[in-house]
């Protein structure tokens, strides 16, 4: 990963396609927080009422600090680690947690990053945690720093609707046997890669867009059986980005 500017940073995928992760701001970040602490609070008081209602005073007295540490520590890891690093907060103002390579978190580092909060916390309302990300260029509290990971802010979906329909007008790999090897063998993840080339192929060097197109095209021109030697690189790439998101494929 490396900085692009004060709060993107820009990885490259195995397949050297870039793509530009922007750090979420501060004050988005408190108001999905506040949202969060919110419904933590409303969960432990129906926990409380649900505990009163249906167990003994004593057992209650006892069961209600493991249901309230339960909830608020359990609560952020599984929305991360369940629906992609997005607690309903960060839904709300479109944030998500992710590792630093744009992966989603994985179960252990949510752990960290949760675990963490009770120093990010200290000694009052994250003063230790918000000292930390107003530090650091890509505004990371500690927990996120020990745990590789960052609250990006999300965008709203790229219309590419005229760049696929580009790759329909003349489509030579839309036949039966290379659209039945396209749905076998290729997954979500390159899915996603080869629309991202695809949409980034404009604002990359000639030179450099000419020797990915070639490189990634033909991987796929093996992998896929493609008997076409009239396709450049750049078409099949284009071609079969087209078959895998047409509503026919």
């Amino acid at each position: 990963m490396r900085a692009v500017d004060e709060r993107a940073a820009e990885i490259l995928t195995p397949e050297h396609v870039p793509i530009r992760l922007e750090a979420a701001g501060l004050g988005s970040r408190f108001l999905a927080w506040v949202v969060d602490a919110v419904l933590i609070a409303a969960l432990v008081s129906a926990s409380l009422f649900a505990l009163t209602l249906l167990v003994p005073f004593g057992v209650g007295g006892a069961a209600f600090p493991v249901a309230m540490f339960l909830i608020t520590w359990g609560y952020h890891i599984y929305f991360e680690v369940r629906h992609r690093g997005r607690s309903p907060g960060k839904r709300m103002l479109r944030l998500r947690v992710v590792d630093l390579r744009g992966l989603p978190v994985t179960f252990q580092q949510s752990f960290v990053r949760n675990i963490s909060r009770a120093l990010d916390f200290a000694p009052l309302l994250y003063a230790v945690g918000g000292t930390a990300a107003l530090l650091d260029r890509h505004h990371r509290r500690l927990g996120d720093l020990a745990a590789d990971t960052l609250v990006v802010q999300e965008r709203p979906a790229e219309d590419f609707s005229g760049t696929l329909a580009e790759g329909r007008r003349f489509n030579s790999l839309r036949t039966p046997g290379v659209l039945r090897r396209a749905r076998r063998k290729v997954g979500l993840d390159e899915r996603e890669m080869l629309l991202s080339l695809v949409l980034r192929a404009e604002r990359l060097d000639p030179r450099a867009r000419f020797d990915l197109m070639e490189e990634v095209g033909g991987h796929y021109r093996k992998a896929l059986e493609i008997d076409d030697p009239h396709l450049s690189g750049e078409n099949v790439v284009r071609g079969l980005l087209s078959i895998l998101y047409s509503e026919k494929a």
